[in-house]
């Protein structure tokens, strides 16, 4: 059966929900309960601003992050949904921070109006194997004493595959959220009730998600992205599956070299080691040098 609800992990139907100026307050609410502001510190108001941090980018109108906003305090959050694991990731979140935060400053403007800048991931693997909640945040502290003084630099990560609970056992917002993630294209209607309680705007979260309300370039260019998705998934796939094939033939030529340095036969050595007859000759051209 058709689900009702797409994937927000697609990085259209992401951006969709998050970065539309229709959705903004399902934006601003997602910002507190991920971040656990409370009182003064919560957002109000935010304003969407150039996702792309490099000129060059910018200039094929092209993006790098998902969602770049600021709030009523000039406080900057990047918001990033990750679905592959990619090398240096956390690096490319320092980068992206680095980046928003020294463009905020123009010739003549003092350091002083410099604000805080706010990394938030939501990432479909894990990222920090040594840590058990899905959910942390991390900030630049004094190495004795663990005093917070630079205070503009933070990152938070929500590790999708950490949370495993059931709908009853969701108990807390950040809860919700990551199974907003991880299980909305197989949400059932019914199950919506038990699964956002009195909580609107996660609600309208999952409504913005509704492929019946969305047109029909809408939901090509959704499906366009999740083909491109699929289709670098496999490319990382068989990257693999080349990286580890070429890592047992490279162990089977050097059993085989090993062997005949020890006196065995070219043809014994190369059917022990299970040599295909291309390397078998290489083997060859090597033993007679």
């Amino acid at each position: 059966m058709l689900s009702k609800f797409l994937d927000p992990k697609n990085d259209f139907a992401f951006k969709q929900i998050f970065g539309t100026e229709k959705n903004k307050d399902i934006l601003i609410h997602f910002i507190n309960d991920i971040m656990r502001f409370k009182g003064a510190e919560q957002v109000a108001s935010v304003e969407f601003l150039q996702t792309s941090l490099d000129p060059d980018i910018a200039s094929k109108k092209q993006s790098i992050v998902d969602v770049l906003c600021a709030d009523e305090m000039g406080r900057q959050f990047i918001i990033e949904m990750q679905v592959a694991r990619t090398h240096g990731f956390e690096k490319r979140a320092q980068y992206y921070a680095s980046k928003a935060y020294s463009r905020q400053l123009v010739a003549g403007d003092n350091y002083t109006e410099l604000k805080e800048i706010i990394f938030i991931a939501i990432t479909d693997f894990v990222m920090f194997a040594d840590k058990v909640s899905g959910h942390s945040t991390h900030v630049i502290l004094d190495q004795d004493t663990h005093s917070h003084h630079l205070k503009d630099f933070s990152f938070t990560f929500l590790e999708l595959p950490k949370y495993t609970k059931t709908i009853d056992e969701l108990d807390n917002l950040i809860d919700k959220w990551a199974y907003f993630f991880k299980h909305a294209e197989e949400t059932a209607e019914a199950d919506l009730v038990r699964i956002v309680g009195s909580d609107s705007v996660i609600y309208r979260a999952y409504e913005a998600l509704n492929r019946f309300s969305w047109t029909d370039i809408e939901l090509n260019t959704y499906e366009q992205e999740e083909k491109r998705e699929r289709d670098a998934q496999a490319i990382i796939q068989q990257k693999l599956i080349d990286a580890e094939a070429k890592g047992i033939a490279e162990a089977s030529y050097e059993i085989a070299h090993k062997l005949i340095l020890r006196g065995t036969e070219l043809k014994d050595a190369a059917a022990i080691a299970g040599l295909t007859p291309e390397p078998t000759e290489r083997l060859r051209e090597e033993t007679q040098k």
